[in-house]
């Protein structure tokens, strides 16, 4: 039911994402031809009177000056990109213990009821460290060097399990800043194509051409930024996880030496 309910909260949020945005530049479309109309009928306006853009509607501007080809195919690396990073970070935030207080509750569980105790302690708790906890007790029967064999291998399975989807994030930070410059080469190919048609080297072509081809080089360079802060954020979690549980199987080891004595 958990997995759903992400799954069904990240399909929420991109559909959102994605009407929201879609919206957003057709307004902005009808806003700019509504501007460039007022502007032909009455171009002595003074340009002073005009209200500075924000930060916001800049970028909205510039996002639909970049084309919708490159610029839409960045905006859905970004979107999956995100999508993937609260998903992981969601995830890793759930998966964290008390690695402290589950082990001082095993080894008072082993003293004052056996095994069957300490099982179920970790049985009922969340989290990777509890369960190679519970792997290693269900192998305690069969010897210390079974139980720590056991408690190893499904570690990996677990470290699996947190570093799932991880590889996607970095796809599309590698992804967004070549899309981008793809988009700038393409670009200019186009001016020099207008130059070529037109004979003549006018400053307008050349600065048009290039501008529309930069959009996309920085809009890709943005999104690989972004992806880039959640993806070292995911990584230090997922060592520190990580680092818990190789302290934890150590200290599970000791205790159940300690028992067998």
């Amino acid at each position: 039911m958990k997995k759903l309910f992400l799954v069904l909260a990240l399909f929420g949020l991109m559909t959102s994402v994605s009407a929201n945005t879609l919206t957003t530049i057709d307004s902005e479309v009808i806003e700019n031809e509504i501007i460039t109309q007022e502007m032909d009928e009455g171009g002595d306006q003074d340009d002073s009177a005009q209200e500075p853009i924000g930060f916001t509607q800049e970028a909205k501007k510039r996002f639909i000056e970049g084309g919708p080809g490159f610029m839409g195919i960045v905006l859905i690396c970004l979107i999956l990109g995100l999508a993937i990073s609260i998903e992981r970070i969601i995830f890793l935030n759930l998966s964290t213990t008390n690695t402290k207080k589950l082990t001082d509750g095993v080894q008072e569980a082993l003293s004052s009821g056996g095994v069957d105790a300490a099982k179920e302690l970790c049985r009922n708790t969340k989290g990777p460290v509890a369960s190679i906890f519970y792997q290693g007790l269900d192998r305690a029967n069969e010897g210390v060097e079974s139980a720590e064999k056991a408690v190893i291998a499904y570690g990996g399975v677990q470290m699996g399990q947190l570093e799932k989807n991880v590889s996607w994030i970095s796809l599309f930070i590698a992804l967004a800043p070549m899309l981008g410059f793809m988009g700038t080469v393409i670009g200019m190919i186009n001016a020099f194509d207008k130059i070529e048609a037109a004979g003549d080297m006018q400053p307008s072509l050349v600065a048009g051409g290039i501008k529309i081809a930069l959009l996309t080089t920085v809009f890709g360079l943005i999104v690989a930024i972004i992806l880039q802060v959640f993806y070292n954020y995911i990584v230090a979690k997922i060592d520190s996880i990580v680092n818990d549980m190789e302290d934890a199987s150590i200290t599970l080891v000791d205790i159940l030496v300690a028992h067998k004595k």
